[in-house]
C-alpha cells in the first residue's frame, strides 16, 4: 500500500512538471528583442507597466533574476525601467554621470553576470548629456568632477575629428568606448563574451522621441 502511495505521488509530480515546463533561460538575443519591444511601447505611448504590483514585490523578496544590465547615465530624464517599460526585478541598473565604467561600476556588472547570470549588458548614453558637454567645454571643474570628465575626454577628442555635430558624435563614441572596455574586461566579462553567454550592446536615448537608437543597428 505504501509503495502505491509513493508511486501516486511521483506520478502527480511528473504530471505537474508536464503541465508547467521549466522556463527557457533567456538568451542575449531574446532579451534584446524584449527591450526593443518595451522601448517601442514607451515611445508610442502604449506602456503596460509590468511587474509593478504588490505581488511582484513579495515575489522578489526571496531573490532576483533580472534579464539585463543597463549601464546608464544618472540624468533624471533617463530612467531605464521607464524607457524600456519594465518593473521591479527586470533590470539590474547601474547609473553614473556619463555612463562611464570605473572599477565600482564594472564590479557591479560582474556581480550581475557571474552570480545572477544576466545574458545582456546595455550601455545607454543619451541626447544632450551634461557630462559629455562638460568634457567638450573643458576648463576647470570643481570637486571630484575632473575624474569623471577625464574618463570621457578621449571620446571627445576622437569625435572632434569626425564630421557632424560634435556633441552627438562624442556621446555615441563614448558609448562605443565603454562597450569595448566592458567586452575586454578580464577576467569575468571578456570570458562570458567569448563563450557566447553574454552580449554587450550600446544605444543612445533620444530625450525628444523617447526611442533608443541601437548602435548595432546603425550601418
Amino acid at each position: 500500500m505504501k509503495s502505491k502511495r509513493i508511486a501516486a505521488i511521483l506520478l502527480g509530480i511528473a504530471l505537474l512538471g508536464a503541465a508547467h515546463p521549466t522556463a527557457t533561460a533567456p538568451t542575449p538575443s531574446s532579451v534584446l528583442t524584449e527591450l526593443k519591444a518595451g522601448n517601442e511601447r514607451f515611445a508610442s505611448h502604449h506602456v503596460t507597466h509590468p511587474h509593478q504590483t504588490a505581488a511582484r514585490r513579495t515575489e522578489l523578496a526571496s531573490g532576483q533574476q533580472p534579464h539585463a544590465v543597463v549601464l546608464a547615465c544618472a540624468d533624471s530624464r533617463v530612467a531605464p525601467e521607464i524607457v524600456f517599460d519594465k518593473g521591479l526585478g527586470d533590470l539590474f541598473t547601474v547609473r553614473v554621470a556619463g555612463n562611464i565604467a570605473g572599477d565600482p561600476e564594472i564590479a557591479s556588472i560582474e556581480y550581475a553576470v557571474e552570480h545572477l547570470h544576466v545574458p545582456l549588458i546595455v550601455v545607454m548614453g543619451h541626447q544632450s548629456c551634461g557630462a559629455v558637454g562638460a568634457a567638450i567645454e573643458g576648463g576647470e571643474a570643481p570637486g571630484h568632477l575632473p575624474a569623471l570628465l577625464d574618463a570621457i575626454k578621449p571620446s571627445v577628442e576622437k569625435a572632434r575629428a569626425m564630421k557632424g555635430e560634435l556633441s552627438d558624435n562624442a556621446i555615441r563614441v563614448n558609448v562605443e568606448a565603454v562597450v569595448a572596455q566592458l567586452e575586454a574586461s578580464h577576467p569575468i566579462l571578456a570570458e562570458h563574451v567569448a563563450d557566447g553567454s553574454l552580449k554587450i550592446v550600446g544605444g543612445v536615448y533620444s530625450l525628444k522621441t523617447g526611442r533608443v537608437a541601437w548602435l548595432s543597428d546603425t550601418p
